[in-house]
């Protein structure tokens, strides 16, 4: 299965220029395992080089786990209990063991490998490993919670 990012759209709420996923490839959905392959083709036009840095672009790895958590975002949301139409959000509540290999720079594809290490109902944890031309760039492993929204008035809606 690959998703497109018209596809991707119907999946996360982040629009230009917080959208860091371009394509979404290689789902495994078995009991054993679930898991996906995401790529964010990265452009000297992202909005985000112009100050970080001007004399030598890098992503900011703040963006590079952003990235991640949208690739795992997907993830979720390709399960079945999505299917049903309701609203709901998958929010980080932790990054772990994070580390920064190499910069990434303009015209580098991104291409996170994300899988479901564990979860329990609304929670759960993902391991990530983001690579550019087959090295790691990033890696970490993240917490995160399923809501239809973060306040309780729109729990209650």
């Amino acid at each position: 299965m690959v998703l497109d990012i018209n596809e991707i759209l119907k999946f996360l709420p982040q629009r230009y220029p917080f959208l860091l996923v371009d394509r979404i490839e290689n789902v495994v959905d078995t009991d054993d395992e679930k898991s996906v392959v995401g790529y964010k083709n990265v452009t000297y036009n992202e909005p985000f080089f112009q100050g970080h840095f001007p004399d030598e672009p890098v992503m900011p790895g703040v963006l590079i786990l952003e990235a991640m958590g949208q690739v795992g975002a997907v993830l979720l949301k390709l399960q079945p209990e999505f299917a049903d139409g309701k609203r709901r959000v998958i929010y980080l509540t932790s990054i772990d063991h994070v580390r920064f290999r190499k910069p990434v720079r303009p015209g580098d594809c991104l291409v996170t490998h994300a899988k479901c290490k564990k979860r329990y109902g609304d929670m759960g944890k993902f391991e990530f490993i983001a690579t550019v031309d087959g090295e790691v760039v990033a890696e970490a492993e993240m917490g995160f919670v399923i809501k239809a929204s973060l306040t309780l008035e729109a729990e209650e809606k």
